[in-house]
């Protein structure tokens, strides 16, 4: 996998791949089964991948899954709907950080 086919990569996460290609290979081919593994779309996928780093208050993730929602075409306001669902859930702090996260994103983009 490439930089352009994901966008922003960390450089903790592109040299983690490069000096061990037999474990990113396997990793991506986790991530592809997983996404063929049931009807959800990618859109919805990308959603439930963003709500999940919100519950791991992965800063890293939230911003990942907003940059590339982003790229996918879910609009910004979508973006931050699914991270203002997750108060109930994750609670409001990390709910806030994520928020925090996204602004920083979409703040970049426009």
């Amino acid at each position: 996998m490439t930089e352009g086919a994901r966008g922003y990569l960390p450089r903790v996460y592109r040299d983690l791949r490069a000096e061990h290609p037999g474990i990113a290979e396997a990793y991506d081919a986790l991530g592809d089964a997983c996404r063929r593994a049931g009807p959800l779309s990618q859109r919805e996928q990308r959603l439930v991948k963003l709500g999940i780093a919100i519950g791991l208050a992965s800063e890293g993730g939230v911003r990942s899954h907003v940059r590339r929602g982003l790229s996918e075409g879910i609009e910004a306001a979508e973006l931050l709907h699914a991270i203002a669902i997750a108060i109930p859930t994750a609670g409001f702090p990390a709910t806030a950080a994520a928020y925090g996260w996204a602004r920083e994103v979409l703040d970049t983009q426009e």
